[in-house]
This record gives C-alpha cells, sequence and structure tokens, in this order.
C-alpha cells in the first residue's frame, strides 16, 4: 500500500476534530482495503474505538479485508456478529466462517436471516474443488420478456444491495438461463426496446459441479466481470466475478506448488506448527514407503557393493542427477497441461520431443560424468574391483556411470512426462505427480540400472 494514502487515512482517524459523519464522508475516498491496512497499524485501544464508532453496515465492507478477519468477528457478541456477516457476500461470509471456532461459527450463522443462511447453505453444500465453492449470490437476473426500461427500472432497485452489475442475467419462463446483457448495451439501448435486442445468448456460462482444475482455464481466458454459474436445471444459482477468478487462479497455483513440493495443502508461514506437521506427515509417509522400495532393490546388489564399495561413491550422482532430469521434466508438463498446450493431437510430438531432450541431456551427462569419474579415480588411485590400482577397472567404473546416467535422464525424463498425463486421463490433479513422488521413482529405476550395468561390465555373480 501506498505510504502516503496510509497516512492520509491514519491522520484522519486520530483527527479528534472530525464528526463521526465528516470521517465517514472523508474515508468513502477511500478503498475499503487500504481502510483495512490503515486500521492494522493503529494501537489496540484507537482500533477498538475506530471499529466500535462504526455502523454495521460500514463494518461488513471493511472486516474482509482484514488480514484475520475471524479474529474480530469472534470478539463480538454472536448476535452482533451474524448481523455483520449477512451483510457481508456470501462467499465473503464463508471465508470468515471457515476460519472460526467452528461452535462459534455454527452460532452465528443459527442467528442470521433465512435469506442470508439460505445463500451460506447454497455455497457449503459443494466440494471445495467444485465451481459453486467459488460462486456468489451477489448479482441481477431479469425476465426475458421484460422491456429496456423494465430491466433498467430493476438495476437501478437492486443496485444497491447488489453490486455486480458489469453483466445483467437474463433467465425465461422456467427461470432457466436464457443470456447476458452487457451494462453498457442495455444503457444505450432504447427504453421501449425489446431485451432479447441486446440479450447476448451463447455468452460463457459455468457449471456448478464444474471441478475448477478442469475449467481454470476457461475462466481465465472468458474474461468477464461476471460469469454465471449453473445447476443441472440451467439455473443461475451464482456467478464467479474477477476478484474470485483471481482467487480461484491463485488457489489453484498454490494447490499446485504445494503437490508439487509434497504437501498436501498450501502452507502458509503464519500457521501454527502443528498445523504444517499435518500438511507435511501424509507426503513423508508416503514417500518414507517408496524410500523403502529404494532400499529393498539396493540390498539385491548388496554382494556387488561389497566387492566393489567404490560404486557407492558415485551412486548419488547417478540418482540426483536422473531424479532432478525427472523434475524438469515433470515441472514443464504440468505447466503445459494446466495451460492446455498439451491435447490428443500433439501428445505423441511432446513425448518425442520429451524423449530426445532426456537422451541428449544424457549423453551430455553421461560424457561429462566418465571424464570427471576417471579423473577423480586415478588422481585419488582409488582401486575398483581388485585391490590394487588397475587402470582397466577404472575406465569401466567410468563407462558404468556415463552409462548408466546416459539410460536414466532420458527415462526419468520421460516419466516426468507420462505420469502427469496419467493422472489427468483418470481426472487426478497431474500436481500429484509431485517432484519428490518423480525423483523417489527416478531412485529406484537408477539404482537398478547402475548396479544392473556394473554386474555385466565386471562380470560379477549376484
Amino acid at each position: 500500500m501506498d505510504e502516503l494514502i496510509t497516512n492520509e487515512i491514519l491522520r484522519l482517524i486520530k483527527d479528534k476534530s472530525l464528526s463521526k459523519e465528516e470521517l465517514k464522508e472523508a474515508l468513502s475516498q477511500y478503498h475499503e482495503s487500504d481502510i483495512a491496512d490503515s486500521i492494522a497499524l493503529l494501537d489496540e485501544d484507537e482500533r477498538n474505538e475506530f471499529l466500535n464508532s462504526m455502523s454495521k453496515e460500514e463494518l461488513a465492507e471493511i472486516i474482509p479485508f482484514f488480514d484475520n478477519p475471524e479474529e474480530y468477528i469472534e470478539e463480538l457478541p454472536t448476535e452482533k456478529a451474524a448481523d455483520i456477516v449477512e451483510l457481508m457476500d456470501a462467499d465473503d461470509a464463508i471465508d470468515v466462517l471457515e476460519e472460526m471456532d467452528e461452535d462459534k461459527a455454527e452460532d452465528i450463522i443459527h442467528e442470521m436471516e433465512k435469506e442470508s443462511r439460505e445463500d451460506i447453505d447454497l455455497i457449503r453444500k459443494y466440494d471445495e474443488d467444485e465451481v459453486g465453492s467459488k460462486i456468489t449470490t451477489n448479482f441481477i437476473q431479469v425476465p426475458n420478456n421484460f422491456s429496456v426500461k423494465q430491466a433498467m427500472k430493476t438495476l437501478v432497485d437492486e443496485a444497491p444491495e447488489n453490486d455486480n452489475i458489469a453483466n445483467i442475467f437474463v433467465v425465461d419462463e422456467n427461470n432457466k438461463y436464457y443470456g447476458t446483457i452487457i451494462l453498457k448495451d442495455l444503457i444505450i439501448a432504447r427504453a421501449n426496446q425489446p431485451l432479447e435486442d441486446i440479450t447476448k445468448t451463447n455468452y460463457p456460462t459455468l457449471k456448478d459441479k464444474d471441478k475448477v482444475e478442469d475449467v481454470i482455464n476457461e475462466i481465465k481466458d472468458i474474461d468477464l466481470e461476471l460469469i454465471p454459474v449453473l445447476d443441472d436445471n440451467d439455473e443461475i444459482v451464482g456467478v464467479i466475478t474477477s476478484s474470485d477468478i483471481i482467487e480461484t487462479v491463485d488457489e489453484e497455483l498454490g494447490d499446485d506448488y504445494a503437490k508439487f513440493a509434497g504437501l498436501t495443502q498450501e502452507e502458509e508461514l503464519d500457521e501454527s506448527f502443528l498445523k504444517s506437521v499435518k500438511k507435511r506427515i501424509p507426503w513423508l509417509t508416503l514417500l518414507l514407503c517408496m524410500d523403502i522400495v529404494t532400499s529393498t532393490v539396493l540390498s539385491n546388489f548388496s554382494a556387488i557393493i561389497a566387492a566393489m564399495p567404490v560404486l557407492v561413491l558415485f551412486q548419488s550422482l547417478v540418482l540426483d542427477t536422473s531424479g532432478n532430469a525427472g523434475t524438469q521434466s515433470l515441472a514443464v508438463t504440468i505447466r503445459s497441461i494446466t495451460s492446455d498446450q498439451i491435447n490428443k493431437k500433439n501428445v505423441w510430438r511432446n513425448l518425442l520431443k520429451e524423449f530426445l531432450t532426456g537422451l541428449v541431456d544424457g549423453l551430455f551427462a553421461g560424457v561429462v560424468s566418465f571424464g570427471i569419474t576417471l579423473l577423480f579415480l586415478v588422481i585419488s588411485k582409488s582401486p575398483v574391483k581388485s585391490e590394487e590400482v588397475i587402470f582397466v577397472e577404472q575406465i569401466r567404473a567410468s563407462i558404468t556411470i556415463g552409462i548408466a546416467l546416459s539410460t536414466a535422464i532420458p527415462l526419468s525424463t520421460l516419466a516426468g512426462m507420462l505420469f502427469p498425463m496419467f493422472f489427468k486421463k483418470i481426472h487426478v490433479d497431474p500436481a500429484v505427480a509431485s517432484g519428490p513422488l518423480i525423483t523417489t521413482l527416478s531412485d529406484v529405476c537408477g539404482v537398478s540400472i547402475y548396479y544392473g550395468l556394473a554386474i555385466l561390465m565386471f562380470n560379477l555373480v549376484v
């Protein structure tokens, strides 16, 4: 926030010479977000004095912009809290209630008027990954048999209570969605003109049960202030606003980041350590089990490791490099899937491209690792299989590492693309194919390739 604006708001709040009406008029020139951020800079007494002087309507406008609005609501008497919450948009009210103590939240909902309770219950019935959970019930609709004059009168009458007026939605005689009217078209239309003349009947809509991750790109591409959300009967249950779209995209990116990092949910810096543990433990447990698989595979090569312990020195080189290559491919693939760049027409071309990229990367890494490994073994005079230093064995060991990398990298790269595509195919979020998961799978593959090659190169018997 601009420091100049902050200082202006703080000066107004602390100015005792201003009457309540004068302060209200002065603050009306600023956005609620700026006011909320400025209030946070007041000391506790000043903050409480200012908030207690505000009407319930004013508090309902500002509180959703607090960093932790639930903390203020929880301190209020239940009846007053209910009055404030029911004046908020339903989606904002739910955001606040979900962060509160469950019993307190239910008490507040019980005190709210029936219409507000119904709006909240409507949104809460949807799963959080469904479009219906992102809607607001703050919108205006009119029947398609209205004239422009009648529609304009409805707009004027309802605008004080419904501030989402960029689009007005039209329904037919069965209350089914019929079309959308752009506010500009309504303003410039002639008063007696039929509403159908300015109604766009093929404008974008969403279904309430659509999965957010499936329509996120469609939502971004539509670029409208309001998008109507319909139920199975094609009735409008709510709308997605531009701010909802930004929030939804941000949440989806945060969710993908969490899964990519091996978390069950996005983690906040200011949350308690117990919440952080709860989000990390499930994936850590799964990956621990997968690591046990890696260890089990590795145990099958214990005889080779005992005969050639020097190979263990370079094990991490093979596993980490191939795992990194798989993670790179995974990141590119998930980004391509979420932006709809991969489809049935180009999937094979992208698979081939990814494999060739991995193959070239693998050959390069293999050649480099061969040279570095051989140089290390020669300089350190490390024996490989025999007790004495034999140059031919050092070359074989270096070749083993080079070939292992040249093989493991393209396979890991291919896996980094195939796994998220597979998850997408079975309607699971591709981000589930997280970096830790791909890395662990690459380890299993890398161990098998590395020590399997060692057996062949040195004619060992397992």
